[in-house]
């Protein structure tokens, strides 16, 4: 960014639109918060037995360990955990910090992504995309699950957003679906004929399958090695760490690779660093 773009990035008008989106980014990540939450546990995933209405509108806003109701100051984005000194006001139990961080990180995506898109259209694609692939990767890396009610809707969403405009044509989306899918449902029954192990789950296969909506079937290929290589790079770390392997989610590798390769097709800023690197 050159000192003519940081000037006008700075103006007074950027400063109020990016202020605006970095709220509704706050927003979005306290409701992303209460999907990663209370999904799992609707899908019967470690249900509380307390909790046998639990849906995402009912109870309203409540401390988990003490039940009582939050006040509309105490569920202000961010801003209440703040105000809170991370702690519940009534039973002074420690608020997680994964809350504030999980809104911190969506409002920081939906700001990177105001950056790099300049028309509502694709902007607000791409606060979609990146809202469920990050409601996604945190719900499987803590329930080794990837629900259907995100991933079946991203499907739907992808092959809508492809049908009105972007890079992709629906004709590429339509088999970016069918290709995703079946790629890796091929490696997933490959793995249990010839070891009898299953290698992933079908919330997997679906996830592929949405990427493939959103990026094109010429993309799955190039998603599949990246993924593959993140995660292959999360357990040797994880590895060092922890002196252990055992079961990797893949759906964050997955949200990973498809938001990489999605804001490269759209915006093709990564694609001109990229080129801008063999130059040198």
């Amino acid at each position: 960014m050159d000192y003519s773009s940081l000037v006008d990035f700075l103006s007074p008008s950027n400063v109020i639109y990016h202020s605006i989106v970095l709220v509704i980014g706050l927003v979005a990540g306290s409701f992303l918060n209460v999907v990663v939450y209370r999904l799992p546990m609707m899908l019967n995933k470690h249900q509380p037995e307390d909790e046998e209405q639990l849906n995402l509108c009912f109870p309203a806003s409540h401390c988990t360990e003490c039940k009582h109701p939050l006040r509309f100051w105490q569920n202000i984005p961010l801003l209440s955990w703040l105000l809170l000194q991370g702690r519940c006001h009534y039973c002074h139990e420690q608020i997680p910090l994964r809350y504030p961080l999980n809104e911190l990180v969506c409002a920081s995506l939906f700001l990177g992504m105001s950056v790099l898109f300049d028309t509502p259209f694709t902007l607000l694609s791409a606060f979609t995309l990146m809202w469920f692939l990050l409601a996604l990767s945190l719900i499987d890396s803590s329930a080794y699950l990837l629900p259907d009610r995100l991933t079946l809707p991203l499907i739907w969403l992808g092959l809508l957003v492809h049908s009105v405009g972007g890079e992709v044509t629906l004709h590429d989306s339509l088999y970016g679906t069918v290709v995703g899918y079946l790629a890796l449902w091929s490696i997933y029954w490959g793995f249990k004929i010839l070891l009898n192990k299953e290698g992933m789950g079908y919330g997997d296969f679906k996830l592929l399958a949405a990427l493939g909506a959103w990026t094109g079937w010429q993309s799955v290929p190039y998603l599949c090695i990246i993924a593959a290589v993140i995660g292959l790079i999360f357990t040797m770390v994880r590895a060092l760490i922890k002196k252990k392997t055992g079961e990797i989610p893949f759906g964050p590798c997955l949200s990973l690779a498809g938001g990489y390769i999605y804001i490269s097709q759209e915006s093709h800023v990564f694609w001109l660093m990229l080129f801008s690197l063999k130059d040198i």
